[in-house]
């Protein structure tokens, strides 16, 4: 997993990198969900939520 990471850094651009890093605990949730059948707090998911949201939202400094 960690050499698929690298090699996605290398080839993507920051902000792209950044959001699929983002989106691994709602992955992870999602798996606890369905493998495990977690059920997540509404806090897990807000916490989730704001992440994937900030990160989106998030505009690289024009250079």
């Amino acid at each position: 997993p960690y050499i698929c990471d690298q090699l996605a850094m290398a080839r993507l651009p920051r902000a792209s990198f950044a959001l699929m890093l983002s989106l691994l605990p709602l992955t992870a949730t999602l798996i606890g969900v369905i493998v495990l059948r977690q059920v997540p707090s509404l806090t897990d998911c807000l916490g989730i939520a704001l992440v994937v949201v900030g990160v989106a939202m998030h505009k690289p400094a024009q250079e």
